[in-house]
């Protein structure tokens, strides 16, 4: 779907944007890609788009909160996928 892109191909700035970015909240890095995109002349989202992602958000707050979903740290992530690679499972 989407172009990848490595950070060898990135300057020094954009990398430092996108690491400070990354750092952000799950709603504040939508705030900003929104932004992003709409600085690129694609006009704006398809209606009732920002409607749905707060509704989302708003339910996977509410997950985390009641208990029903859990955080999982980036180091357990990255363990996991390593472990999937090793073993080749899905």
């Amino acid at each position: 779907m989407g172009r990848e892109v490595s950070m060898a191909q990135m300057t020094p700035q954009a990398s430092d944007v996108l690491e400070k970015a990354l750092s952000l909240s799950a709603h504040e890095r939508g705030l900003v890609i929104d932004r992003l995109i709409e600085s690129l002349g694609e006009g704006p989202a398809e209606e009732g788009v920002e409607e749905a992602w707060s509704e989302e958000i708003k339910r996977r707050v509410d997950d985390l909160r009641s208990g029903k979903a859990e955080t999982v740290s980036g180091d357990e992530v990255r363990r996991r996928l390593a472990a999937r690679l090793l073993h080749g499972t899905k």
